[in-house]
């Protein structure tokens, strides 16, 4: 389908710009969401004249974002989870959870804002980028823990499920005789040593 943009979509163009994307994509995406127009002389002519209206309010949208993002830039999230022992969440962090913890610092973002590559299901510090506006992105970590002691070395930079793996003990370990018979008893565990033996 042939559309008319009516702000920046990363991917696909600029105001203004005539593109082609899928049927679907512009029904229930950019048409409903008010980001598009059917490409046809009737909208082509609306656009026109409406051309710089809409320029203005995206770019007081943006200014908008831009101020903002002072406010959210580096900020840091931490979510305490429940996970393994090999640090695999129960569950995994979502979208929500992540806007939830920004906007209780005080930030002003929606979950539509918050740009997830791939769900989060270990835990650790990521970098997660969050999009004010088609054109003003910023970066935010999210550090994702079992308990607030460990956040805080997470946020140090110590990978705790390694430091977890270097300290743990082995356990019980038994001493190893090369040259014993398959269920021989070695000779120092015998009471009294050789002469147990001989007796």
């Amino acid at each position: 389908m042939q559309i008319i943009l009516l702000e920046r979509i990363e991917k696909l163009g600029g105001i203004g710009d005539e593109v082609t994307v899928k049927d679907g994509y512009a029904r229930n995406f950019l048409l409903p969401n008010k980001k598009a127009l059917r490409a046809n002389e009737a909208n082509r002519k609306v656009f026109e004249a409406n051309r710089a209206r809409i320029e203005a309010e995206n770019a007081a949208r943006r200014d908008e974002a831009k101020s903002e993002s002072g406010n959210v830039e580096g900020k840091e999230v931490v979510l305490i989870r429940a996970s393994s022992n090999a640090g695999q969440l129960y569950g995994s962090v979502s979208v929500r959870d992540i806007a939830d913890a920004l906007v209780e610092q005080g930030s002003k973002v929606t979950k539509a804002m918050i740009v997830l590559e791939r769900p989060i299901k270990t835990i650790g510090v990521y970098d997660v980028k969050v999009s004010l506006h088609p054109e003003v992105s910023v970066n935010v970590k999210v550090n994702v823990a079992r308990s607030p002691d460990e956040a805080e070395l997470q946020s140090q930079g110590v990978n705790v499920i390694d430091a977890m793996f270097d300290n743990e003990s082995g356990g019980f370990t038994e001493a190893y005789d090369p040259n014993a018979e398959p269920g021989e008893i070695p000779a120092e565990l015998l009471e009294g040593g050789e002469e147990a033996t001989e007796a």
